[in-house]
């Protein structure tokens, strides 16, 4: 049977002189004197181009400065880790080492951008996950057998030897058995690491570094916001969205009993002692924002209503903008293969983060507005002019900017359209939107990054070498292009 497909809605591009009286290119003040010249934003996404050890490569430096060549209003940096341990080619800002490379990132945006783009870094911590094991491995290394293991095997053979065997044996009797046995044997976490792979969560606080992240966490965000001022950048935001430490904090399913969890105020405890633990560590002038999620979509997750409450406190702690965001959690993520780990873009909650053309229902393009419509309604009848930043499938001019006639947001992000054209604002900007390179929100670029692979798109990935054109920059199997190909001059299309 044929994947249903939704079509991609006709454009209609703005003149120059319709722009130039646009909201979407009309300015908005962030924070003090740190002004976006257009609402238009540039998402946060990792591309896999920073070095083993978090480091800016030349590949990071020419990334960012692709994206800055369309002059969006607000360029966000990709998640970066702010503790300095090893997790793979994801950028770091844990250590006083970092600032130097992340400089020089600042300052190739600055040019390229030729000022016009205020640039932020989002800024994460994570939990542990493991890869899915063999089940040798796990049955053999990982498994710590109790009585309780003995106890369901003997009352399923109905031999009471099993009260006394070793591990060993109980182990390999284990290891022998089908899918169904281990999940009567197992409890719900051994089976999860066995089938998922171990992942911790905020909730494990027999775990003492668990228990003891509302003590820890503050200040390692603060150390993160601090480095990128020295770093030159114009503000963080906080990631509070997705599969990752403060999302969980924040999520309906965190149960914590210190404090820190249940109630809404519990469970936006340690956020708000981030926020402020960030803003005390920065000059007056330096944005300090969030992005968070509008519904976790999983079962027993936090839904619209409990966003719109984080939202108010948010803002009126201060935060100087929201970005609202959707789904992107591990609960519900499929099955990775043996030897990978979950990813938690795979299930509903992922889909609903980076919504396709392949919805069964609802489109994708727009698909998560009433989230940022809601919250901002919250927090403007809450008597606050905070900013909200609204995501989704934003694809054309009269979709951004219908948003923001509406007042369903302040600023307009996109991320997978930003991706297939760097230069899109710029072309919508100038009237040469019929040159946009439109997304077909197929979520090969998601794909790419799901297997860790350097993010590309296929609008361009494969595109042969324009005359003239100096040989691009490939992946590492040389098939594909690192990054799109520059515009030409106004009125003569793309390369």
């Amino acid at each position: 049977m044929a994947r249903f497909q939704h079509p991609l809605p006709p454009a209609r591009w703005p003149s120059a002189a319709e722009a130039a009286s646009s909201r979407l290119f009309s300015p908005i003040a962030l924070r003090g004197n740190c002004v976006a010249e257009t609402r238009t934003w540039v998402p946060a996404m990792v591309p896999w181009r920073a070095s083993d050890a978090g480091d800016v490569t030349d590949a990071v430096i020419d990334w960012y400065g692709r994206f800055a060549e369309g002059r969006p209003g607000v360029l966000v940096v990709e998640a970066t880790g702010i503790r300095d341990i090893p997790s793979g080619p994801l950028l770091r800002i844990g250590h006083d080492r970092c600032v130097p490379g992340l400089q020089r990132l600042v300052d190739e945006v600055r040019r390229r951008s030729g000022g016009h783009t205020r640039l932020l870094i989002q800024i994460i911590d994570f939990l542990s996950i493991r890869r899915r094991p063999p089940r040798e491995k796990f049955f053999r290394r990982f498994l710590m057998v109790t009585d309780a293991h003995r106890a369901a095997i003997a009352a399923r053979t109905g031999d009471d030897e099993w009260l006394s065997r070793d591990a060993g044996d109980v182990c390999e009797w284990l290891l022998a058995e089908s899918d169904d046995v281990h999940r009567a044997v197992l409890d719900a976490r051994e089976y999860e690491s066995l089938s998922m792979g171990a992942r911790e969560r905020v909730t494990d606080t027999h775990l003492p570094h668990v228990a003891e992240l509302p003590r820890v966490l503050p200040g390692l965000f603060a150390d993160a916001a601090r480095r990128a001022e020295e770093a030159g950048f114009d503000g963080v935001e906080l990631h509070y969205a997705h599969a990752y430490t403060m999302a969980s904090f924040l999520s309906r399913t965190n149960a914590r009993t210190d404090g820190y969890g249940g109630s809404i105020e519990g469970r936006a405890r340690l956020p708000l002692e981030v926020f402020h633990a960030a803003r005390g560590a920065v000059s007056e002038d330096f944005v300090v924002g969030c992005r968070f999620l509008g519904d976790d979509v999983i079962e027993g997750g936090s839904r619209i209503d409990d966003a719109c409450d984080f939202a108010r406190l948010f803002a009126e702690a201060g935060m100087d903008f929201l970005s609202v965001s959707k789904g992107g959690r591990f609960e519900d993520a499929k099955q990775p293969r043996v030897g990978a780990a979950a990813y938690p873009y795979t299930g509903k909650s992922g889909h609903e983060c980076m919504p396709t053309v392949f919805m069964e229902d609802a489109p994708p393009f727009g698909r998560n507005v009433p989230l940022s419509a809601a919250i901002r309604a919250a927090v403007r009848d809450a008597g606050h002019t905070t900013p909200v930043v609204a995501a989704g499938g934003i694809n054309g001019f009269d979709l951004a900017e219908g948003i923001l006639q509406r007042e369903e947001a302040d600023l307009v992000a996109a991320a997978r359209q930003s991706l297939a054209d760097p230069d899109w604002w710029e072309k919508m900007r100038t009237g040469r939107g019929a040159d946009v390179r439109r997304c077909l929100y197929t979520n090969y670029c998601e794909a790419l990054d799901q297997r860790h692979q350097a993010v590309t798109c296929q609008l361009w990935d494969r595109l042969p070498v324009a005359d003239g054109e100096p040989e691009p920059a490939r992946s590492a199997d040389g098939r594909r292009r690192l990054l799109p190909p520059r515009s030409r001059a106004p009125g003569s299309g793309d390369s």
